[in-house]
């Protein structure tokens, strides 16, 4: 009884053994190749549980979904202009016949990343060769785009591959280039800079020319009219003045002399040479007798 239970179990293990290498599983990512003896018998795209025989069949897994090729350090073109860009670009990409990618790459993603380089350089070296630097840059770089995807897509369907997408992140000129249309740049920005410079010293001379010119203008009409003013004070004053004098003219004179005294003897230290007879003294002689 003890050796037909051991029996039973060495075969329940042999079974589930049997039964372990008869059973894979496709997940929703992958795509799976069944070889027997070497050769591709089935190739399996949907998701699931599937059997093959143990030991003669095997299995090999892919990957089917969408891949990134970064080409990491830019690539040198040749533009119409015969000038020099740096182009720095990558491909989508992804596994849609399986056993074609398969037979002609064998399986090894890196050969298919060859291939597709090898695809995408090509396309590009013709496309930027047609075009110049401003339609590369800017003009037509979608339109680049979508050419470099469809010829690098019907040279990958060979191998099983779809391309999705080619971009161009970047278009520059390389690095010695650069620094030479930096400073030239550059060069004419400083020439654009002083010419406005330029520009403005010469207007802001010709406002303030008008400003001065229009301050001395003011300044005249001010004086003229101080002038104008001052002449019609003068004249009323004198109208004053002579209609005082013409009123009482002794009163008048002796006002006016009196003014006199006071200016001239403002200071004890003033000194006054004069003839003891001058008419000056006409009020301090005899200033009863002086209005007679």
């Amino acid at each position: 009884m003890k050796i037909n239970i051991a029996n039973i179990l060495i075969g329940a293990a042999i079974a589930l053994i049997l039964l372990s290498m008869s059973v894979f599983v496709v997940d929703q990512r992958q795509n799976a190749i069944v070889f027997q003896l070497g050769e591709v018998v089935s190739v399996k795209t949907e998701p699931g549980l599937y059997f093959k025989v143990p030991l003669m069949q095997n299995v090999r897994f892919f990957d089917s979904r969408i891949l990134t090729l970064d080409t990491g350090e830019p690539e040198r073109f040749i533009t119409a202009e015969k000038k020099n860009v740096m182009v720095d670009s990558f491909v989508k990409w992804r596994i849609v016949d399986v056993k074609q990618y398969y037979i002609s790459v064998g399986g090894d993603e890196m050969r298919a990343v060859t291939r597709l380089m090898q695809t995408v350089n090509s396309s590009m070296r013709e496309e930027f060769g047609k075009r110049t630097i401003h339609e590369v840059v800017s003009g037509e770089r979608e339109q680049i785009m979508t050419v470099l995807r469809e010829k690098t897509d019907s040279d990958a369907r060979k191998i099983g591959v779809q391309v999705l997408d080619v971009r161009l992140k970047r278009v520059d000129f390389p690095l010695e280039i650069s620094d030479s249309v930096y400073r030239r740049m550059d060069a004419e920005r400083k020439r654009v800079a002083n010419e406005l410079r330029a520009s403005g010293a010469a207007e802001g001379e010709k406002i303030k020319a008008n400003a001065d010119k229009q301050r001395q203008v003011i300044l005249a009409e001010a004086y003229r009219e101080a002038q104008k003013t001052k002449g019609e004070g003068d004249a009323k004053a004198t109208a004053l003045y002579a209609a005082s004098f013409g009123r009482n003219a002794e009163f008048y004179a002796f006002y006016r002399s009196l003014e006199a005294y006071k200016q001239s003897f403002k200071n004890k230290s003033d000194v006054m040479v004069l003839d003891p007879s001058s008419a000056f003294f006409k009020y301090l002689k005899n200033p009863s007798k002086a209005g007679k």
